[in-house]
């Protein structure tokens, strides 16, 4: 089922990212773990890109899976960066022979030992470049791309930002996911902007459940995400006691989706970390308001 049939509809919407092992070895338990947050069938599950030779596979196998047997449509990340064009047709030609029919197209990051290259001479600098690549094969594909509510690390200011985010949708991009964010108003003000800029394509909100306290400082790293006082006080107080954190920061995070919901903001992402136990509780946790 193409994502943009499920952001159109009027019914609010729970969705969650799972990523694939980072080594051959780990695949079985992170199958398990994927299946187990497949079962709760939500509207739909993404599948991070598996970087690094083989392991890249895994990204495709996953998807399918999910399809195949709990019938969970499905969003397969890409990245470009690095990549020749060569290598980016072969990708898509095997999304395209796995039945895939969702794609998130991202640049990636740089690898540590290229931040100083050229790159003018590579064959995907930016992920448009990727966006106008998946729309011009014959794929098919439901084209999605990244935004960030705050300002991508990159950029030299939001209204930059949102100017190459209008490209992006203008090369073809027909759905937006953002970047994790603690504090709600940064989407509404953000939300404001980008429909004022003319961008109207459905925008997915990213929440992400921070339920150990050495994931804040992963995450600020990470995304740049400004971290309000609440959720600082909620780590002071619950951090040093596992369980405690745990809860709280499921808490905070059904918390935030209530809000989103309330705001007339229909189609919620769960960064789940293939933590079936973390998604389960957040959709128990509003199942009267998603009817299920």
């Amino acid at each position: 089922m193409k994502l943009i049939d499920i952001l159109k509809q009027d019914t609010l919407s729970l969705s969650f990212e799972v990523f694939p092992p980072k080594t051959d070895t780990a695949f079985e338990s992170v199958k398990v773990a994927v299946e187990e947050i497949a079962a709760l069938h939500p509207a739909f599950m993404s599948v991070t890109y598996g970087a690094g030779g083989g392991t890249s596979q895994y990204t495709l196998d996953i998807a399918k899976s999910i399809k195949k047997m709990h019938g969970v449509p499905t969003v397969a990340h890409l990245t470009c960066v690095s990549s020749t064009k060569a290598t980016v047709r072969e990708k898509i030609e095997a999304m395209r022979a796995a039945g895939i029919e969702n794609v998130l197209a991202l640049r990636g990051d740089i690898p540590q030992d290229r931040l100083e290259e050229d790159r003018s001479a590579w064959d995907y600098r930016y992920a448009i470049d990727l966006i106008r690549e998946l729309k011009a094969s014959d794929a098919g594909f439901c084209v999605g791309g990244a935004c960030y509510p705050e300002i991508h690390p990159e950029s030299l200011n939001q209204k930059e930002d949102i100017k190459r985010l209008k490209e992006k949708v203008d090369a073809g991009c027909e759905f937006l996911t953002t970047q994790m964010f603690f504090d709600n108003h940064l989407l509404y003000n953000f939300l404001y902007k980008i429909r004022e800029a003319g961008i109207a394509v459905p925008v997915i909100a990213g929440i992400m459940p921070i339920t150990n306290a050495n994931q804040v400082e992963r995450a600020v790293k990470l995304s740049g995400s400004f971290v309000p006082q609440r959720f600082k006080s909620l780590v002071d107080k619950f951090g040093s006691d596992p369980a405690a954190m745990k809860q709280a920061g499921i808490a905070y995070a059904t918390d935030q989706i209530i809000d989103l919901f309330a705001n007339n903001i229909t189609n919620v992402h769960v960064y789940s970390m293939n933590k079936p136990d973390v998604a389960e509780k957040i959709q128990s946790n509003l199942s009267d308001i998603l009817g299920k």
